[in-house]
């Protein structure tokens, strides 16, 4: 199974990098962030891409999540669902058989920081009840924390720059904690220039000085499966890399 999660940074700009991206990797299941728009505002092809079931959550120019589920691994189409604490576009789930998988966009913070505080601890609750039903889940998307002080470039490291905050960070520790697994970091624990996010200016990107705030979490069971896991920082000209990860099951 290859799960894809992506922060497209508005999907109206990015939909010819999408189908190409779609074309290659054929994931199993994709997750998609920061879409910004609403289902009446993109193109046909889009609202029903060819050989998956998709679901479109987001508005008109903010946030918005979106999920996309293979139909060889899914023939009938699969329930897809919003958790009670979703606002502004934020969180979709889908049950596949091989697991619950979520595509996230958590708050930025700069604006709000107690509603992302907020956010994150709805969604360690939310990981805490998947571990005590053992349930199979797996976490996507952009959680705009980043983890630890490796997945910062050391010139963009910042002690109270928000993303950074340690309460931000432990909120993180608790919701893996739930039985989850940081797979990218699993399978690349010593890359310290293992980023997903680079500030668009000052060419961070080709520099590959960034943040790593894009993840897949998933139970222990399907993580310890994994064959492997990439971010395509080349891919693309969202100021985010899509991030892939394999499994055998």
């Amino acid at each position: 199974m290859k799960i894809a999660t992506w922060n497209v940074n508005g999907i109206r700009a990015r939909q010819t990098e999408l189908q190409a991206f779609i074309e290659r990797e054929l994931p199993d299941v994709l997750c998609l962030q920061e879409i910004k728009a609403s289902l009446d505002q993109l193109p046909v092809w889009l609202c029903d891409i060819e050989g998956y079931w998709c679901y479109w959550h987001g508005g008109k120019g903010y946030s918005g999540v979106s999920l996309h589920v293979r139909k060889d691994i899914s023939p009938e189409r699969p329930p897809f669902e919003h958790p009670e604490f979703d606002y502004e576009h934020r969180i979709v789930t889908v049950r596949v058989p091989q697991a619950t998988v979520a595509s996230i966009y958590v708050p930025n913070g700069g604006k709000d920081f107690p509603a992302k505080m907020r956010f994150l601890e709805a969604l360690d609750a939310f990981a805490a009840g998947h571990q005590t039903a053992g349930t199979r889940l797996v976490l996507c998307g952009d959680l705009n924390v980043a983890r630890t002080e490796m997945d910062v470039h050391p010139k963009e490291r910042k002690p109270r720059a928000i993303g950074q905050l340690p309460e931000e960070r432990a909120l993180i520790e608790r919701i893996i904690g739930h039985g989850l697994v940081d797979v990218h970091r699993a399978v690349e624990p010593d890359n310290a220039d293992l980023f997903t996010w680079w500030a668009p200016w000052r060419n961070m990107k080709q520099r590959n000085i960034g943040w790593r705030l894009d993840y897949v979490l998933a139970t222990a069971s399907l993580a310890t499966r994994t064959t492997g896991c990439v971010v395509q920082r080349e891919f693309g000209t969202s100021d985010h890399g899509p991030v892939v990860a394999t499994f055998n099951v």
